[in-house]
């Protein structure tokens, strides 16, 4: 089978399966669960200065039946005193040995904070240090987690402050509470850290119940923002992802994938993307620690299927083929075809096209079924149907060019061609 091992900034695990810093990693039974599931490392839920929690602290997104498609916590960092942290890390590594470990830190924004709690984790014989400048929520207010993130100075400030006194490899969180996370990702590079990592949560609000009339999570008939992840923002975790990939200063450092990975399927988006490994939190907090044998089964067959030997045959493949929307080829033409031996014939193409498309489908009236065709001439491509449509492959689209040769929107500017005549 393929090699799926992975070297992280020299950090090696048996796999790119990590936990993320979280309820599933704040103390020794989670984490030694998780290792015995087979999770090739932690990152240790944030130490810094102790705090308080409230009760409640999450609240979530349920989509068309399926619980818990977004995710969101008020929850702070660790609660638990610092010496039973950094106690439990020592047990841990003494037990998993060849598992990755990083710790998460948030120190007070002092240099002799973050050069006193360093000096401490160091002395367990963790891994790496995770830096993190993202937690949208109750940190903000002191003037850390996203308060750092949201600005660059400020963070290639504390990062330098890091880097005068680790030893060890330093990885960068980011925030994703700001327009674009390139710039604390530049900063952060430039400050001088081993790697960065992204996303953190999205500041959000998950809903309101409608007889209480509080928001969620209910805190005695108040709530609050609170970090939101999970499968829903898989999509805005990739794409900023890729900004960072794409960026010529912070692709030259890895890259941890975070946000919605909840199968082995996702990981592989995140690391063609640019990601060298990924972590979970959600998935693992709704289906437990054993999902991770799925996702190493599931890696290790598409790799042998793809011919891939190691991770580093394709991590960043895909990254190339992101570009901007003037470079597109606007010669590039499909139009879709229905498969009639597949159709279940539930005009689900139909309605979407009719009432909210350009009309590019033909229905005949018919006993029993109904028929639906496609007017080629009519079909501008845009794969509407094919996505509402619930039978794989039954809609298709094919490829017909307006033109063999590329043609991209600033040239056809510069050409002077008509614009769409309707």
């Amino acid at each position: 089978m393929a090699d799926i091992s992975s070297d992280f900034l020299g950090i090696k695990s048996p796999n790119p399966f990590w936990l993320a810093s979280a309820p599933p990693t704040d103390k020794k039974i989670n984490v030694m669960r998780a290792f015995e599931a087979g999770w090739g490392g932690v990152v240790w839920k944030t130490l810094g200065s102790q705090v308080k929690n409230v009760s409640s602290r999450y609240s979530a997104v349920d989509y068309h039946g399926s619980r818990v498609m977004g995710f969101n916590n008020i929850e702070l960092i660790s609660d638990r005193p610092l010496d039973i942290n950094l106690k439990e890390i020592r047990e841990v590594l003494k037990e998993f040995p060849d598992r990755a470990m990083v710790i998460s830190l948030m120190a007070d924004n002092t240099k002799e904070s973050w050069h006193e709690l360093i000096k401490k984790v160091e002395d367990t014989g963790a891994h790496g240090l995770e830096l993190n400048f993202g937690c949208p929520h109750g940190m903000t207010e002191r003037g850390m987690g996203a308060a750092v993130g949201q600005d660059p100075e400020i963070a290639r400030m504390v990062v330098e402050w890091v880097m005068e006194i680790a030893t060890i490899p330093v990885i960068t969180k980011l925030t994703p509470n700001v327009h674009s996370v390139v710039p604390t990702g530049l900063a952060s590079v430039l400050g001088g850290t081993d790697a960065l990592s992204l996303i953190n949560t999205i500041q959000s609000v998950t809903g309101v119940d409608l007889d209480s009339f509080v928001p969620n999570p209910n805190v005695a008939g108040k709530s609050t923002f609170g970090g939101y992840c999970g499968p829903a923002v898989k999509p805005i975790a990739l794409k900023m992802l890729t900004t960072i990939a794409q960026n010529e200063t912070t692709r030259k450092v890895p890259i941890s994938g975070i946000g919605g990975v909840s199968t082995w399927r996702d990981a592989v988006e995140f690391m063609l993307l640019g990601a060298s490994n990924v972590q979970v939190c959600t998935a693992a907090m709704k289906h437990g620690f054993r999902i991770v044998e799925d996702m190493i089964e599931g890696l290790n067959y598409w790799m042998d299927e793809k011919g891939f030997k190691k991770l580093d045959d394709f991590i960043g493949k895909s990254v190339p083929t992101m570009t901007h929307w003037e470079d597109l080829d606007i010669n590039y033409h499909i139009v879709a075809n229905i498969n009639q031996d597949k159709c279940v014939h539930c005009g689900l193409c139909y309605i979407a096209c009719e009432d909210t498309s350009h009309q590019s489908i033909n229905l005949d009236y018919g006993k029993p079924y109904n028929k639906y065709t496609i007017k080629e001439e009519e079909c501008v491509g845009c794969n509407l149907c094919q996505l509402v449509c619930p039978v794989d492959d039954c809609i298709t689209m094919v490829e017909q060019r307006k033109a063999p040769e590329y043609l991209n929107w600033k040239d056809y500017q510069r050409l002077g061609l008509p614009l769409n005549d309707h």
